[in-house]
């Protein structure tokens, strides 16, 4: 029998402790980027969030508060990444946590498609498929090279990749549909989502096993749809497809995050957790 060289010890509570620890959050300025940072500054880490909006980063810190900042990054500029690990490092010496969370709303205006369902997969622009893949996968994937790297020459870390249910099963474009449009005039769940979020997954098993000999251990965390103002009718369309009979809150997912980023999770890697009400399993 194999016995661990350094095993956890200390109550549960200990092990959910992040204090001190320095926790980037990509799409910080999002509704779940900035609940992931309230949740690890709970415990009390030091959230750096990330985007793209410099003011919305900073406004979402100011909301989080404590020592929370906010920082203006393109993450699919690598030079801008680093950039952004540099002042990280000057700041606070540390790195332990990063969370891929940042992830294209994409939307289509005008290129002629102001009359065609532009979601659809026979209307879906080139350009929305290279601008949703760079920011959600290749952004992903420039982060946890240059932060992975960096947590795996320390010897310890922990990366979170924010997938989806839809990352897990393929979209129900019947909860989509509105009555009186043809097929074709229907609009469904960009095809980008469900590649994105599922190549995230794949992502994380990869990181898993790459850095498991430095410290550095990768999950992901496929959350299902945040209720945040919905149309009465999509909603409870959606909530038919979910044993639990409701969309989550935005809050739902903040302990199951503390726990993926903490110790207490520590024999946990390469693993996707499906938090969604039961819908993968309906």
């Amino acid at each position: 029998m194999t016995i661990p060289e350094t095993p956890l010890s200390g109550s549960v509570c200990d092990r959910l402790d992040l204090a001190g620890r320095v926790a980037v959050i990509t799409g910080g300025g999002g509704l779940l980027g900035r609940k992931h940072a309230e949740a690890v500054a709970e415990m009390g880490a030091i959230p750096v969030l990330l985007d793209i909006d410099g003011h919305r980063a900073q406004e979402a810190a100011a909301t989080v508060g404590g020592d929370a900042i906010g920082m203006a990054t393109d993450i699919t500029d690598e030079v801008a990444v680093r950039a952004a690990l540099a002042e990280v490092l000057k700041a606070y010496g540390r790195l332990d946590i990063l969370i891929n969370n940042a992830a294209n709303n994409p939307k289509v205006e005008g290129g002629g498609l102001a009359d065609k369902p532009w979601s659809r997969l026979e209307n879906f622009p080139v350009e929305v498929w290279n601008d949703d893949i760079a920011v959600g996968l290749t952004g992903a994937f420039i982060c946890s090279r240059v932060f992975g790297a960096e947590m795996a020459k320390a010897g310890k870390g922990v990366i979170l990749n924010i997938a989806s249910d839809l990352g897990v099963i393929a979209p129900d474009q019947r909860i989509y549909r509105e009555p009186g449009q043809s097929a074709e005039e229907q609009s469904v769940k960009p095809v980008t989502y469900s590649v994105v979020k599922a190549g995230l997954i794949g992502l994380t098993r990869y990181l898993a096993t790459y850095w498991a000999d430095k410290g550095v251990r990768a999950n992901a965390l496929a959350p299902g749809g945040v209720y945040n103002g919905q149309d009465e009718a999509f909603v409870q369309r959606l909530t038919n497809l979910i044993p639990m009979g409701r969309m989550a809150t935005a809050d739902d997912y903040k302990a199951c995050v503390v726990f993926m980023v903490s110790d207490a999770s520590a024999y946990m890697t390469g693993a996707c957790v499906s938090m969604d009400g039961g819908r993968t399993v309906w």
